[in-house]
């Protein structure tokens, strides 16, 4: 009976080899992505998914870097809020297009215990960049910006240094 489950475990374990050893592996792009503006500066790189959506956007789903010398620690999942921005999702997108990022952005933590989540704001009168930013204490809302809080016009520009 030993014998049988042992011969079961490697047909299975062949098997799977060849049926998942053989596909091909997802393909992504690295990008060097930097941005500033009254004090701030923020640069890193992003590794994004290797096919545009409908509109051109690629899916971020990596991110590192610095920004104002903090580490950057994570990305803020697609669909949710940086924490002190409610109730705005981030997208996590970006193209190599004029308009680079989403009216949604992306969002980040930093190794400080802050969030950063820089856009695009179409809504303005000359349309451009702006970051938010939140810090501890982080109060729910984006009405409840405290002194520590921002929201700042940046330059923001992304390209992509690796393609498969």
């Amino acid at each position: 009976m030993k014998n049988l489950a042992l011969l079961s475990a490697i047909v299975l374990a062949t098997t799977f080899g060849l049926v998942f050893g053989t596909m091909p592996g997802a393909s992504a792009l690295s990008w060097n992505w930097n941005y500033s503006g009254i004090g701030v500066a923020a640069n890193g790189t992003f590794t994004t998914n290797d096919t545009p959506n409908d509109l051109g956007f690629y899916l971020i789903y990596g991110i590192t870097g610095t920004r104002n010398g903090e580490t950057i620690t994570g990305l803020q999942a697609a669909g949710t809020p940086i924490p002190g921005n409610e109730p705005f999702d981030v997208e996590n997108l970006i193209s190599i297009n004029t308009q680079q990022l989403t009216s949604h952005g992306f969002g980040y933590s930093t190794s400080g215990g802050n969030y950063s989540s820089p856009y695009f704001a179409s809504f303005l009168p000359k349309p451009g960049y702006l970051e938010v930013f939140s810090a501890p204490p982080i109060t729910p809302g984006f009405k409840n910006l405290g002194l520590e809080d921002s929201e700042l016009p940046i330059s923001f520009s992304a390209t992509i240094i690796t393609r498969p």
